[in-house]
């Protein structure tokens, strides 16, 4: 919990029990999570405390927000060093029609992409659908 507590700190967020328990939950999953995830795993705790930490997690650059087309906002854990940044922290995202899971393919970076002048980014996000490692038997 030491290691969770720094990062958060690193990340100005008062490292609360919480907030520590949330951050741990997001670290052992493979995939991203949606909210009602969260409130499941936490179903004592109170939905505004689960909304509100997603949210600064977000806005600290703790997670990342993923909208994988299926109508439901997912949250991923950032990598270490990450600042969301659209030039040079982007990478792919894949979602399986399978099983319905999204993760994050933090290997494969999204190249810088020259818009004409005049257009402006504001935010960007890359999701591949298909059948994933685990649903193909590969």
């Amino acid at each position: 919990m030491k290691e969770i507590e720094q990062r958060l700190t690193e990340n100005g967020v008062r490292p609360t029990a919480m907030r520590m328990l949330i951050y741990k939950y997001l670290a052992q999953k493979d995939a991203a999570i949606a909210l009602t995830d969260i409130e499941n795993a936490f179903a004592k705790a109170d939905r505004t405390t689960l909304f509100r930490t997603l949210k600064t997690f977000e806005q600290k650059g703790v997670v990342h927000q993923i909208d994988d087309g299926t109508g439901v906002q997912k949250y991923a854990l950032c990598e270490p060093g990450c600042n969301c940044e659209l030039e040079q922290d982007l990478h792919l995202h894949f979602h399986c029609t399978n099983c319905d899971e999204t993760v994050c393919l933090t290997e494969h970076k999204i190249p810088h992409i020259n818009l004409p002048e005049g257009y402006i980014t504001e935010d960007a996000n890359l999701v591949l659908k298909g059948i994933c490692e685990k649903c193909s038997g590969q």
